[in-house]
């Protein structure tokens, strides 16, 4: 846990670490299963299922793979979900081991009360894998809610401090202190293993991304914890058969460069002959590899076996069947390579030699690729390997930090097109086509993003928004409506086809799916606290078409509702406009007062802004209303002048219908207009302050 935190302030430095330590750690830890099942031909025909057959299946599985992408996430999270319960089970067999070595023969209650207090925990696990929706696009999430999983591991983990608790003071009590130790030191392992991310979770409120965590940092200590027992098991079985000449260290090197043989070159084969995404071959390697070791594991180390427990257990009884066998042709040739021929020495030097420069150039790539702000460090790994989509991503985010764009795009073309079927590499071309401004392409970019995946709803969303900029305002309109369909809580969808359809003067179907947009809303509030302008605007809309509809009183509540949000969020242009809009209401329901209070609310507001265009149009609106209402006609002309005045800047319609209406004012108030135009801002002021008691009766001109 401590290494997982600290991972977090040095990532690339512990990136690099955690990489480099796989050559040391992870890889000959898979070798060791292989070297145990294959280096006999006594232990390759009894696992022939395993050796051979599955070995094959699941090799044609990679290949589907590497052609078929949309395999890999299914690949990986049986990878990623299986993992746990390889450790879990090893942790339970070295308990079980050391517990008999000790001396300690566990009951049939004690050995079933641990059994089922790993398992909890590693159904712990498995419920924080699969609680709400998976954050990485590799790895499937049941997306179980919170409020089902939250207790139901909070009951797995107390099982599991009960009876594995029971267990071990039970078996304590008939023992010393120095018989329990290895066992408790197993049990507390899975609890810091799999309870303690669970538990910080729980009660400090810190997530920890428990399926990296697993596949990272769990995967570094299992691999040492197994190459220490599987190291152990071949010296004792080296002794057995009379094999003076067994060496730690050469055991090592052989599982050192057998690892690197299982792991490396594979990814760097299948990326520079035949052009896979090095990143997606590289994660299908590595899980087909662990879910080979866990089927092969399982059969190779079972204390049933008298052979493996004679060994483990540290028994005197003779171990029969390790004799030779009568060879076959690979055997025989597996045994001249490692034999002491000069010419089997020079094949096994150069071998060694060749893997180990492929993994330095391998360590080279990745350090490189880990610069993600260094430039020329990303040059140079794209340079090793150019189908690197990872390396691509990194390198154009590079780019663009150096203000080159063209090349920046060149790398998400790049990213792309080494990955057609990686969903988040498409998006991130024609989001990068979009900032390039090249928004026809990035149009038919996202058409290629929906003949892939027709129903992914951000897709339909932002293809709707360039068709709309293309002039294809159907289509956009449809697309909205398909995002919908498919996901009715897409706020954002259901916001732009409101809007769309407003603008083409359908505002009742405009003011359906604001409604929508505002329920959406109100259930996530988390989710859209920084949208508060398109909220207040959605509410005049909603009330603008409740007015329309006649429905004055849900009308009024719209209004208001939208005046107090824009009030609490301090955004005054939006307020004057729902101010304005409130009092067109209420002079259709005969609230002159407050109608003319609500304008001049607005008005006073219009007045500490820099937008003359809305302003005028209020002192528009406003002088209208005047005229409406029977107020002197040099008020009304003041009003329109003060709006023309504002507007002026703005050539336009809607200056000319001012225009048109200042100069029918002027007309009718004849030769007093000039007086008024002399002193035009006073004028408008005088309007601005009419008490509102002149509105509470119709008065003649």
């Amino acid at each position: 846990m401590l290494a997982f935190y600290a991972t977090i302030t040095y990532a690339r430095a512990w990136a690099v670490a955690f990489y480099f330590l796989a050559l040391l750690c992870n890889y000959p830890h898979f070798m060791a299963t292989v070297y145990r099942a294959y280096h006999t031909r006594t232990e390759f025909e009894k696992y022939r299922i395993f050796t051979v057959h599955i070995a094959l299946l699941l090799a044609l599985a990679g290949v589907v793979a590497h052609v078929w992408y949309p395999l890999l996430p299914w690949i990986f999270t049986l990878y990623i979900c299986w993992s746990p319960w390889h450790y879990t089970g090893q942790n339970f067999g070295l308990l079980m081991m050391f517990a008999r070595r000790s001396g300690l023969a566990p009951s049939s209650a004690e050995r079933n009360a641990i059994h089922l207090s790993f398992i909890a925990s590693f159904l712990l696990l498995m419920l924080s894998f699969h609680t709400g929706s998976s954050g990485d696009a590799l790895i499937l999430s049941l997306g179980l809610p919170a409020r089902v999983t939250l207790p139901a591991r909070a009951v797995l983990a107390l099982f599991f401090l009960g009876a594995g608790g029971w267990a071990l003071v039970s078996m304590s009590r008939r023992s010393s202190l120095l018989a329990i130790l290895a066992p408790l030191t197993l049990a507390v392992t899975q609890f810091l293993w799999f309870l303690l991310p669970a538990m910080i979770e729980l009660f400090s409120g810190h997530e920890v991304p428990q399926t990296r965590y697993s596949s990272g940092i769990l995967a570094v200590l299992h691999s040492a914890q197994y190459l220490w027992i599987t190291s152990y098991y071949q010296e004792r079985e080296a002794r057995e058969r009379g094999d003076v000449h067994w060496r730690f260290s050469r055991y090592l090197w052989t599982l050192i460069a057998g690892g690197i043989a299982l792991f490396i070159p594979g990814p760097w084969i299948a990326s520079r002959i035949f052009h896979a995404d090095f990143a997606a071959s590289f994660l299908t390697f590595t899980a087909l590899v662990n879910i080979h070791h866990f089927i092969l594991d399982g059969a190779l180390w079972k204390l049933r076996d008298s052979r493996v427990a004679a060994f483990l257990l540290n028994t005197k009884e003779r171990v029969q069947g390790s004799e030779a066998q009568e060879r076959g042709a690979l055997q025989s040739a597996a045994h001249w390579l490692t034999s002491s021929s000069p010419a089997a020495r020079g094949i096994r030097i150069g071998s060694v030699a060749l893997l180990l420069a492929w993994a330095t150039m391998d360590q080279l790539h990745f350090y490189w690729s880990s610069e993600a702000d260094s430039l020329p460090a990303l040059e140079r790994a794209a340079e090793l390997n150019p189908d690197d989509s990872s390396v691509q991503m990194r390198l154009a985010r590079a780019e663009t930090l150096a203000g080159k764009r063209d090349a920046s795009l060149a790398a998400l073309r790049r990213a792309a097109s080494i990955s057609p079927e990686t969903l988040p590499l498409q998006e991130a071309y024609a989001r990068g086509l979009i900032e390039a401004g090249r928004e026809a392409d990035a149009y038919v970019q996202y058409q290629k993003i929906l003949f892939r995946w027709p129903r992914n709803t951000d897709a339909l969303v932002n293809y709707a928004l360039l068709a709309q900029r293309q002039g294809h305002g159907d289509e956009a309109i449809d697309s909205w409506q398909r995002a919908i369909a498919i996901e009715p809580g897409q706020a954002n969808a259901q916001m732009y086809l409101a809007q769309a359809l407003d603008r083409r003067g359908e505002a009742q179907a405009a003011a359906r799916h604001y409604r929508a947009y505002l329920q959406i809303v109100a259930s996530h509030r988390d989710e859209h606290r920084r949208e508060t302008a398109t909220v207040i605007a959605a509410l005049v809309k909603v009330a603008d078409a409740d007015a329309a509809a006649n429905h004055q009183d849900e009308a009024f509540e719209g209004y208001n509702a939208a005046i107090q949000f824009a009030e609490k969020a301090n955004d005054k242009a939006l307020r004057s406009l729902a101010l304005v809009h409130l009092a067109d209401l209420e002079e259709k329901r005969q609230g002159m007062v407050a109608a003319a209070t609500a304008y001049q609310r607005a008005l006073a507001i219009d007045a500490s802004l820099s937008d003359p265009v809305s302003a005028g149009s209020d002192w528009f609106n406003y002088g209208q209303f005047l005229r409406r209402q029977h107020q002197p006609e040099r008020l009304v002309f003041a009003s329109l002048l003060r709006a023309q005045e504002l507007v002026n800047s703005s050539p336009g319609a809607e200056l000319a219908t001012i225009a048109e209406a200042r100069a029918e004012s002027e007309a009718r108030l004849g030769r007093e207009a000039g007086a008024v135009r002399r002193s035009s801002a006073a004028a408008a002021k005088e309007a601005l302050g009419l008490p509102v008691a002149s509105f509470s009766r119709p008065r003649d001109r």
